[in-house]
């Protein structure tokens, strides 16, 4: 029976000192997170961000295009990182403007002269450099960042619906065999849809190089929400031709402005 006792008060003490184990445990692991909220509270009060990584998206306008892009960052100080960007845009001429067939009603409208399609492709670094913190919670971060990378200009043909024969209609470009039809607006019934134009594709490589200053304004360190303007200038391997008539160009510079929100890590 002695037995018998001795036995349970052990399994019973073994049992209390392991549910205060567990205890003293959960209690440790509640401070300790405790600890790191309080931690955030305070970086958010002085504005001070000392994320280590992040995820961006973001939508860009410039003078000649638009387009998006997505940001890995990857800091190495609390003022520096690097920034990993790919960026899909689709850049325009000025002399591009719609026009409606003159004989043919109810057709999409067309660019008269417009060669191609021009959709630059960035794949690029930049270094980023913190130049003022937020000064609380509420306040705006500033950074300057500079790089560039390769670019790769993917020029799709830009195709018009004509008539060569009546009742006959086929999409014809520039360089088509029947270009005399995509010369002469009369011919011209329609411009092209979503899917011409994407089996003929032409890849022209080059590279660029991009400065900008971003304001950071995101209420809590962890988001971003930012707004970054700029300068981008691309140089390709040879003159991008767009537009007939109009000087081809193998350098563009241009000035940008984006929006773009992620999260820290």
């Amino acid at each position: 029976m002695k037995k018998i006792f001795f036995s349970v008060m052990a399994i019973l003490f073994l049992m209390s000192a392991e549910a205060q184990d567990n205890s003293d445990s959960k209690k440790k692991r509640k401070e300790e997170k405790r600890e790191r909220i309080n931690a955030i509270i305070r970086q958010e009060e002085e504005g001070v961000i000392t994320y280590e990584k992040h995820f961006a998206v973001g939508f860009k306008l410039t003078n000649d295009g638009y387009g998006g892009f997505i940001e890995i960052g990857r800091a190495s100080s609390i003022r520096k990182s690097m920034l990993y960007q790919l960026e899909i845009t689709e850049r325009k001429n000025h002399k591009e403007e719609k026009l409606e067939s003159l004989i043919y009603g109810g057709t999409s409208p067309f660019i008269f002269g417009k060669i191609n399609y021009f959709y630059p492709i960035k794949i690029g670094a930049q270094f980023q450099y913190l130049l003022g913190n937020k000064g609380n919670k509420n306040g705006v971060s500033l950074s300057a960042n500079a790089g560039g990378g390769f670019v790769l200009g993917l020029l799709r043909p830009y195709l018009v619906e004509v008539e060569k024969n009546p009742g006959e209609f086929q999409y014809v470009g520039y360089n088509s065999p029947d270009s005399a039809f995509f010369l002469n607006p009369n011919s011209i019934a329609g411009g092209p849809n979503l899917g011409t134009g994407w089996s003929n594709m032409e890849v022209v490589p080059g590279a660029y190089v991009k400065t900008g200053l971003r304001f950071d304004y995101g209420k809590y360190n962890e988001m971003i929400s930012a707004l970054e303007v700029g300068i981008t200038g691309e140089f390709y391997s040879k003159k991008v031709p767009q537009m007939i008539y109009i000087e081809q160009k193998q350098f563009f510079l241009s000035a940008y402005v984006t929006l773009m929100f992620g999260r820290r890590k």
